[in-house]
């Protein structure tokens, strides 16, 4: 394996649309161009690519976000994501450390990471790299403001 992690291009569509179903979030190709059309030229998100030899392995998208209750920044993992061939090869633990690494650059202090009760080994993944989970300290709430 000789991965290179880089940033998300225009070209990679076709491996996110992949990338994205084996994430449990299937998509199109338009779809993920329109995404692309804010996401790339938002200063505030990262996309960082896990790439093997040209091909698109993995992506994490990081999300920074000033806080108001202490001074720096939260860095957000918005999404993770490994193609199943490359599971369990240090490509997400990768991928997390460069996230991490682009947060301090920005001014972070803090890290989060969400991730669904039912992935119970992706949860342990995190634990690994050192991230607590804090469900019975506090809670999340969300509220769709679009209709269905």
């Amino acid at each position: 394996m000789d991965l290179q992690l880089r940033a998300v291009r225009r070209r990679d569509v076709d491996r996110l649309v992949g990338l994205l179903e084996q994430l449990g979030y299937p998509t199109t190709g338009a779809d993920v161009h329109e995404r692309l059309d804010y996401l790339l030229d938002e200063p505030s998100i990262r996309l960082i690519g896990a790439d093997d030899g040209g091909e698109l392995v993995g992506v994490a998208a990081l999300g920074v976000l000033p806080m108001l209750e202490v001074t720096g920044r939260l860095g957000r993992v918005l999404a993770l994501v490994v193609d199943e061939r490359y599971r369990s090869l240090g490509v997400g633990q990768a991928l997390v450390a460069a996230a991490e690494e682009q947060a301090r650059a920005a001014g972070c202090v803090k890290m989060e990471i969400t991730s669904s009760r039912d992935r119970t080994r992706t949860q342990l993944f995190y634990q690994q790299l050192g991230y607590t989970d804090i469900c019975t300290a506090s809670a999340r709430f969300v509220k769709p403001l679009t209709e269905a």
